[in-house]
């Protein structure tokens, strides 16, 4: 019989609480137990895990005999029989390289086969040439390979121990060969004054009516400049990038404003930041006396 429950207006219901029940003790997991491995079953499996070691060492052995690459090696021959052959190579961007030596390392192998050639390891032949800065290779289907190559570009010589030598800005050689097809570019002097390259012509780059004059810059005791230029005169720079540069800007507005060169002198000191001494050509051991930009 269902109980009766009376509620006042506003109250709400009451549950009855439960009670607790009581769960039963688990029982624990019965082990696993492993089924022990028949002789037949044995057998199988020993068969599986040999025939595995052997179908892997036969294909070593394969591998190791040059049977796979010489199946490759065939393919490809076969491709070239086809017309998948390199029979042309177009060579860009050569205005001082050799173009032979370059056409040298780009398909040495014992096979024209388009499929053989590694374009990767072509690039990687090119860029050990001197003169090539960087390059890339490509294949045009079915007998072209096109490369296009970017070369350094020549900016002075570097005179070391009585040679010439063509170097790029970062002082770099490019050759020795055939040096008067740059006659005009100036001579840098001394040992590791290559090294100085960059900043040298950064500094006369940045003084364009001095540039075309300077023949010649002696690296002095591995500190500073000596610029000589074409008229004869020699200008000594004081130690440091900002001062030389300061230095050459001040030499070349004196110059513009009085015309210092081909005028009979015969070397400015700039080593002494506030004052530039003159040697004259007519008295060669004498020193001159201390002139300023407010003296000249």
């Amino acid at each position: 019989m269902a109980e009766r429950i009376s509620l006042k207006r506003g109250q709400m219901p009451t549950v009855p609480a439960r009670k607790a029940v009581r769960s039963a003790p688990r029982r624990p997991a019965d082990p696993v137990v492993r089924v022990p491995m028949g002789p037949k079953r044995m057998r199988a499996w020993l068969a599986y895990v040999i025939g595995a070691i052997v179908m892997v060492g036969g294909g070593a052995a394969l591998w190791l005999a040059g049977v796979p690459q010489q199946a490759w090696f065939e393919t490809a021959r076969a491709t070239a029989d086809a017309g998948f052959e390199v029979r042309q190579v177009q060579i860009d961007g050569l205005k001082y390289a050799d173009r032979l030596t370059v056409h040298e390392k780009i398909v040495p192998g014992p096979s024209n086969a388009m499929l053989l050639v590694d374009l990767d390891d072509v690039r990687a032949r090119i860029m050990t040439l001197p003169w090539v800065a960087d390059a890339s290779v490509r294949r045009e289907l079915p007998d072209k390979l096109i490369v296009d190559v970017v070369e350094r570009k020549p900016v002075a010589f570097w005179q070391y121990r009585r040679r010439l030598a063509l170097i790029d800005v970062h002082g770099k050689i490019l050759t020795r060969d055939r040096l008067e097809r740059f006659g005009a570019l100036p001579i840098i002097i001394g040992p590791q004054a290559n090294l100085r390259t960059r900043d040298l012509m950064a500094m006369l780059a940045a003084q364009p009516s001095l540039k075309p004059h300077v023949d010649s810059a002696s690296w002095i005791g591995n500190r500073r400049w000596d610029l000589r230029f074409k008229s004869g005169e020699i200008l000594a720079l004081p130690e440091g990038v900002v001062q030389s540069r300061q230095a050459l800007r001040t030499f070349a507005g004196m110059d513009e404003k009085s015309g210092l060169l081909a005028k009979g002198f015969a070397r400015f000191d700039m080593r002494i930041s506030d004052r530039m001494t003159v040697r004259t050509t007519g008295e060669p051991g004498a020193a001159a006396a201390p002139l300023t930009a407010e003296t000249i």
